[in-house]
């Protein structure tokens, strides 16, 4: 039987960096193959900040599949039927955006898994095991399994009730959304100021105490990236699509506009 395995969810339990590429302007499928070759290991599909349809984001999900990466979809809203969809159509994670608190963490966690860990609804074929037909035991065995739970601080209220939010069982990673935090802390854009280090090391010390991972998202400058990593950060949303099209782009502008021209 062909069973997709999260090939994120065992770098990380080896304790390796799994590094993601944000999706926010690709509306293919190629896109999946493009991020294994420049060796990521997940794609973190942004349906909170873009304007992709539902059937994009399964098709992306289902191409990411049967290439070994990840696909991760961050959510608009806290909603069951915005996890519980994609995951339907070949997510093999949910990110959850803005979580202030432990009941919202565990919702999060009973969107996306099913009994007895969550109130998820089984559903029929599925593409994270080839659409075969199995016993249900088996299948939500393998499908919990298989699926990371991301909770995101980037709120003051997150921050406040970090350690409540880590000891929720059922949560795989802790992302820290250091762009809006920094805003809601006061200090927006400043990514390396001591409160979002400070933010990024109570997060860190979380994670180890109740055994789940930290990550860091927003961050791209490359001394405060590998600082945080240096923390213990694992789970590192490294850029965008757009950014790296933007960078890409830009480097070549400048290069020929520099060339003199012969008269």
């Amino acid at each position: 039987m062909k069973k997709f395995v999260n090939a994120t969810r065992l770098k990380l339990e080896q304790g390796e960096l799994a590094l993601g590429m944000g999706i926010r302007q690709a509306r293919t499928v190629d896109i999946a193959n493009i991020a294994k070759t420049c060796d990521y290991d997940w794609l973190f599909i942004d349906m909170e900040h873009n304007s992709m349809s539902m059937d994009t984001a399964a098709q992306i999900s289902s191409a990411a599949l049967s290439v070994g990466i990840t696909p991760m979809i961050r959510v608009p809203g806290h909603e069951s039927f915005h996890a519980s969809r994609l995951l339907d159509c070949g997510a093999q994670g949910i990110v959850v955006p803005h979580v202030n608190n432990a009941e919202e963490a565990r919702r999060a966690v009973e969107n996306c898994r099913f009994p007895p860990y969550g109130k998820r609804s089984l559903p029929g074929g599925l593409p994270q095991v080839s659409f075969q037909t199995m016993p249900a035991p088996e299948l939500i065995a393998h499908i919990n399994q298989e699926t990371l739970v991301v909770v995101m601080i980037e709120t003051v209220d997150g921050l406040r009730n970090l350690e409540e939010i880590a000891a929720v069982p059922g949560i795989d990673v802790i992302l820290v959304g250091a762009s809006d935090l920094s805003a809601e802390l006061g200090i927006t854009g400043q990514l390396g100021h001591p409160d979002i280090q400070n933010a990024i090391q109570r997060v860190c010390k979380a994670c180890h105490d109740n055994r789940i991972v930290p990550g860091i998202g927003g961050v791209y400058d490359e001394p405060t990236l590998r600082r945080y990593v240096e923390y213990g950060a694992r789970f590192i949303l490294s850029g965008s699509d757009l950014a790296f099209l933007m960078h890409g782009a830009r480097l070549r502008s400048s290069m020929l506009r520099e060339i003199k021209l012969s008269s």
